[in-house]
């Protein structure tokens, strides 16, 4: 299967993804566990249909040590027994703020307690920043066509 736009074989799409790539730093350096920035990232990319950014995702968190039952109970978070409470709270949160034209007024007052309870400041700039990238990431994805499969956990690494 061949994408339908090649982000890596066009200059400007080229240039984009790598300057939008360079956002993730401060997310790496804010405190928010690499696990939980791994969830956030399967959960937007499920919701938004992206199968290139699943496929990664759930790879180079298998990779760092995530369990297959976790990986396989992201999309059924909420009756899933295996996610902390924080954990929690950050699912929330990305499918709030994924959705945002289904909820018409973005996360609920509910689910910022909740991110409050359990993150920081820092890490709550870290959550907002990494649903809004991810969110990108999915759209580029989506819009090129980019097919899914052939991911191999850090093959992006710098």
């Amino acid at each position: 299967m061949e994408p339908r736009f090649s982000l890596f074989g066009n200059d400007i799409a080229a240039k984009f993804v790598k300057r939008i790539g360079a956002t993730q730093s401060p997310i790496d350096q804010s405190g928010l566990p690499k696990a939980t920035q791994e969830l956030v990232k399967i959960r937007a990319s499920q919701i938004n249909g992206c199968g290139f950014c699943t496929d990664m995702h759930t790879k180079d968190a298998a990779a760092v040590g995530e369990t297959s039952v976790r990986l396989n109970l992201i999309a059924a978070w909420r009756e899933a027994t295996v996610f902390t409470e924080a954990e929690r709270a950050a699912l929330a949160l990305v499918e709030e703020g994924t959705r945002i034209a289904d909820a018409h007024h973005g996360p609920s007052e509910a689910t910022w307690e909740q991110v409050r309870k359990h993150y920081d400041d820092d890490q709550i700039a870290a959550l907002i920043s990494l649903i809004a990238l991810i969110n990108a990431y999915n759209r580029l994805n989506v819009l090129a066509g980019t097919p899914a499969g052939s991911y191999e956990p850090g093959m992006f690494a710098e």
